[in-house]
């Protein structure tokens, strides 16, 4: 797609989606936010709800913000799941660079048990999806508790995921590095190159984490030319390698936001898996 497509598709879903049913802060930044949306009682029940906690993409840039996802949260909320579409600080904003991404989004993460005290949410049943970027957050989260404990990103207690999904994740940032993709949006992320900051990708990256110990889902077009297929098959195969327990799909034809858009046919492997990960 040509840039004026990509943004009149991204406005698009932000008008198709469903009024979230509460705009709630996890934080004091501007950017610290998420949108909660509730499956309907009269046709999924009184709950409590398995939760997605949604991540949107953009190469960690500031122009891309959570309101595309929505149309796929309002689609994930009518199969009968809760969702948490959180906003975070990215390259643009204050602190929107190492290490304010990472701490925002294991905030807001970590923001899901104050959540559920109101809200009818099963904490037992925490999934994270993310696009792009953002799918290399969702499986980010999952590695969390194997941080260790020098790192300044690591929490005593981070919140238990029974899964997450990547799609078209950037999901070795070395690698991502060495493409120089997004006009090198990974050394701006990280504030240089993986020599200057080694521990920084190491901290950051989820390949270098594996094995997880968690249920990983990876999608990704094949016909993608915004984050290549190459990332998800090398992370797949490192995870093979590692014994975790992963699931790897090739989308048909497909590009980098059709598996987003409810209205396509990709989207439905996205919206199964969402169900089957959190046991819906």
């Amino acid at each position: 797609m040509k840039d004026e497509e990509v943004l009149a598709l991204l406005e698009r879903l932000e008008r198709d989606a469903p009024p979230p049913d509460g705009v709630l802060t996890y934080g004091h930044e501007p950017q610290q936010f998420g949108h909660l949306r509730l499956p309907k009682a009269e046709t999924a029940g009184p709950g409590p709800y398995p939760l997605v906690i949604v991540i949107h993409g953009g190469y960690w840039r500031a122009r891309y913000d959570l309101g595309y996802l929505g149309a796929a949260c309002g689609a994930l909320a009518r199969a009968g799941l809760a969702t948490w579409n959180i906003e975070y600080r990215r390259i643009g904003d204050p602190g929107g660079d190492w290490p304010g991404v990472f701490e925002d989004v294991a905030a807001a993460a970590d923001f899901v048990r104050t959540l559920a005290q109101p809200y009818p949410l099963d904490l037992t049943h925490v999934i994270t999806l993310g696009h792009s970027s953002g799918g290399h957050l969702a499986l980010w989260l999952a590695a969390r508790s194997r941080l260790p404990e020098h790192s300044p990103l690591w929490q005593p207690d981070p919140l238990p995921l029974a899964g997450a999904i990547a799609i078209a994740g950037v999901l070795d940032l070395r690698r991502a590095w060495e493409l120089r993709l997004s006009d090198n949006a990974t050394g701006l992320l990280l504030g240089g190159t993986p020599g200057e900051f080694p521990e920084r990708y190491d901290t950051a990256s989820p390949y270098e984490a594996l094995p997880l110990g968690v249920r990983q889902v990876l999608l990704h077009g094949d016909a993608d030319t915004n984050v290549p297929l190459e990332l998800s098959k090398r992370y797949a195969e490192r995870a093979r390698a590692r014994a975790d327990d992963i699931t790897f799909e090739t989308l048909p034809g497909s590009g980098h936001f059709e598996p987003v858009n409810p209205a396509t046919a990709e989207w439905r492997a996205v919206e199964r898996w969402a169900l089957a990960l959190s046991g819906r």
